[in-house]
C-alpha cells in the first residue's frame, strides 16, 4: 500500500476527516480543535449493570402503573372488575392503560364509554396524549371515533347516556368493554346488556368487564351492590344477582352446572397509591376543606356516604332494627309503587302505640304483571291477620281506552285492594319533608319517629344514596332508583295513626276497615 493512502486511511480511522475538493471561489477554512464538553458532575453515574437503574431509566417509559391497586387492577383476571374510591387514585390513566395490552392482537376489538359525549372528550384528549408514543403507528379515526392499531386492533370510545343507546351495539362482539365512572348509570341496564356483547373470536384472547368510579353518582346504589357489598375489599368473589343477593350459576342440564358463572373483584383506588398527587400536597389538602360529607367520598373513598344525598340523616345504627314480633292489634297498612318496565316497590308498615313507625317488610321485583304482584302482596301478608289499608300509585286508576280495567282495579278483583296516592300540587316536596321529620329522633320517647327492620335490604340501601334533583335539591332525583323511596312516601303520606279505639290490652287483631267506597276498595 502506498504511503499516502495509509496516512489517509489512519486519519479516518482516529476519527478525522479527510480533506474534500473546494470549488476555487470557496476559501479553505482552518479547522478549529473541537473543545471537549464534559457533563456536569451531578449528571454522571457509574452503573455496572443496566439492570440495577429503575426501569424508567433503562427504558424511554411512557406509562408505568403506581405500585399497589393500580398495578393490581391492569393484573387482575377476574371477568368483572370495579377500580374504584377516593379521587386522585389514577383511576382514568389506568382504564386508558388497560386494553392497550391487547392492541398487539388482530383480532382484539374494544369499546370504552362514558355517559355523555363532554366526558367522553376527556378521555380521548387524554388517549391522544399518550396512545401514539406507546404505540408508534397507531391511528386516530375522528369519524369513527376509533383507534387503530399496526396489528389491525381496535378501540373504539364512545358514550352511553340513555339505556336505549345500547341498541347500537346490537349485532356488535367486543372482547373488552370498559366503564369509566361507572356510577353515572343510574341503573344497572346498560351494564348487564352491554355484558351480552362480550364474546372473543379468538382462543387466546380473554373478555373482561372493567369500570373506574368514585362513590356518589346515581348510580352508587346499584354499584355498591354489585361490587362493594358481596365481599371484603380486593376480594375475589363468585358473581351475585344483586337482586336476590344469590350466586349466579349454570342452570340444571348444563355441562357445568352448579358452577358460578364468572368471578368479580373490587379494588379500591386512594390518593395515596398515587404518589405524583399524594407527594405534592397541595390535592391532598383541596379534598380535607370540603364539607365531611364529600370528604368522606372522595378522599376516604366511603362507600356508605354519598355526595348530594338527599337524607343524610339516616343512620343505620339508629334507623335499623332487629326484627320482632309486631303486635297483632297495631295499624298494618301497606304502599306501593309498581312498574313492569323497571321495579316494583311494596313496603309493609305498623305504627305503635308511640305512633313511630315500622317498616317491617319489603318486595322488590321487575318484570311483573300487576295481576301477579297482587297475588305475591297477598300471600306475604297472609298471616299478618289483616291490613287496615293500602296505598298506591295513582296513575295506575288511569283507564286504558277499551282495554277493560285500570291496573289498580285489575290489582282490587284479585283481593288486594287500594286507595290512591296523593298526587297533588306540592305532594312530592311535602311527602320528602315527612320523611326527613320521620327520620328525626323524637325529643320524648327518645327514639326515632320512623325504623327499618334490618330484613328491609333494598329499602336501607336506597334511602341514603338517593341523590338530591340538581335543578330542584327539594325534591329527589327522579331518574334514580326511586321506587322503594316512591312507595315509602306514599305510606308516610297517608297520615297514618295509633287509635286508642283500635288497642286492645289482649292482642285481639283489627281486621281492616269496612269497604266506603267499591271502586278503591274501601
Amino acid at each position: 500500500m502506498k504511503e499516502d493512502v495509509r496516512t489517509k486511511l489512519e486519519a479516518y480511522a482516529s476519527g478525522q476527516s479527510m480533506q474534500k475538493r473546494h470549488s476555487p471561489r470557496r476559501k479553505k477554512l482552518k479547522k478549529k480543535e473541537p473543545e471537549q464538553k464534559l457533563a456536569p458532575q451531578s449528571n454522571v453515574q457509574e452503573v455496572e449493570n443496566i439492570t440495577e437503574l429503575p426501569i424508567e431509566q433503562r427504558h424511554n417509559v411512557i406509562f408505568k402503573p403506581n405500585d399497589g391497586p393500580q398495578t393490581e387492577f391492569l393484573a387482575a383476571g377476574e371477568r368483572e372488575v370495579l377500580y374504584g374510591g377516593s379521587a386522585g387514585g389514577g383511576k382514568s390513566y389506568a382504564m386508558l392503560a388497560d386494553p392497550l395490552r391487547y392492541m398487539t392482537h388482530p383480532s382484539f376489538s374494544g369499546l370504552l364509554l362514558r355517559h355523555t359525549t363532554e366526558e367522553l372528550r376527556e378521555l380521548v384528549f387524554k388517549s391522544q396524549e399518550i396512545y401514539p408514543k406507546i404505540y408508534p403507528g397507531i391511528k386516530w379515526s375522528e369519524r369513527k371515533m376509533q383507534w387503530v392499531a399496526p396489528s389491525g386492533a381496535r378501540l373504539w370510545m364512545s358514550y352511553l347516556d340513555r339505556d336505549d343507546d345500547v341498541l347500537r351495539y346490537q349485532g356488535l362482539a367486543f372482547s373488552w368493554i370498559g366503564f369509566d365512572e361507572l356510577t353515572q348509570w343510574a341503573t344497572p341496564y346498560a351494564w348487564n346488556y352491554m355484558r351480552s356483547r362480550l364474546r372473543s373470536v379468538a382462543k387466546d384472547l380473554p373478555i373482561f368487564m372493567r369500570a373506574t368510579t368514585n362513590p356518589g353518582g346515581r348510580g352508587h346504589h346499584w354499584v355498591k351492590k354489585m361490587f362493594i357489598d358481596p365481599a371484603p375489599y380486593g376480594s375475589q368473589f363468585d358473581a351475585t344477582d344483586i337482586e336476590t343477593t344469590e350466586v349466579l350459576r349454570y342452570p340444571t342440564g348444563h355441562a357445568k352446572a352448579g358452577r358460578s358463572l364468572f368471578k368479580r373483584r373490587f379494588i379500591p383506588a386512594r390518593l395515596s397509591d398515587n404518589p405524583y398527587l399524594a407527594e405534592q400536597g397541595d390535592y391532598e389538602a383541596m379534598l380535607l376543606s370540603l364539607p365531611e360529607q364529600q370528604r368522606r367520598q372522595l378522599l376516604d373513598g366511603d362507600w356508605d356516604i354519598k355526595e348530594g344525598a338527599a337524607f343524610t340523616e339516616f343512620d343505620r345504627n339508629i334507623h335499623v332494627v332487629e326484627p320482632y314480633r309486631i303486635p297483632s292489634n297495631w295499624v298494618k297498612f301497606r304502599a306501593c309503587d309498581y312498574g313492569y318496565g323497571s321495579k316494583s316497590g311494596v313496603l309493609w308498615f305498623a305504627v305503635s302505640p308511640s305512633e313511630q313507625i315500622i317498616v317491617y317488610r319489603e318486595l322488590y321485583v321487575g318484570k311483573v304483571l300487576a295481576t301477579d304482584l297482587a297475588d305475591m302482596i297477598l300471600e306475604a301478608e297472609r298471616d299478618d291477620g289483616g291490613m287496615r289499608y293500602g296505598v298506591l300509585d295513582s296513575s295506575l286508576w288511569h283507564k286504558r281506552g277499551d282495554t277493560g280495567p285500570s291496573l289498580a282495579e285489575q290489582m282490587i278483583m284479585r283481593g288486594c285492594r287500594w286507595r290512591p296516592s296523593d298526587r297533588s300540587k306540592g305532594s312530592r316536596i311535602a311527602g320528602k319533608n315527612e320523611i326527613h321529620r320521620r327520620l328525626q329522633v323524637d325529643e320524648f320517647t327518645e327514639e326515632p319517629r320512623i325504623v327499618f327492620f334490618n330484613n328491609c335490604t333494598n329499602t336501607t340501601a336506597q334511602l341514603p344514596s338517593i341523590p338530591l334533583d340538581k335543578k330542584n335539591p327539594e325534591d329527589v332525583d327522579t331518574l334514580s332508583e326511586d321506587h322503594l323511596y316512591d312507595a315509602l312516601r306514599y305510606g308516610i303520606m297517608s297520615r297514618p295513626r295509633f287509635s286508642l279505639f283500635d288497642y286492645d290490652p289482649h292482642g285481639a287483631p283489627r281486621n281492616s276497615m269496612p269497604v266506603a267506597d267499591a271502586t278503591f276498595g274501601y
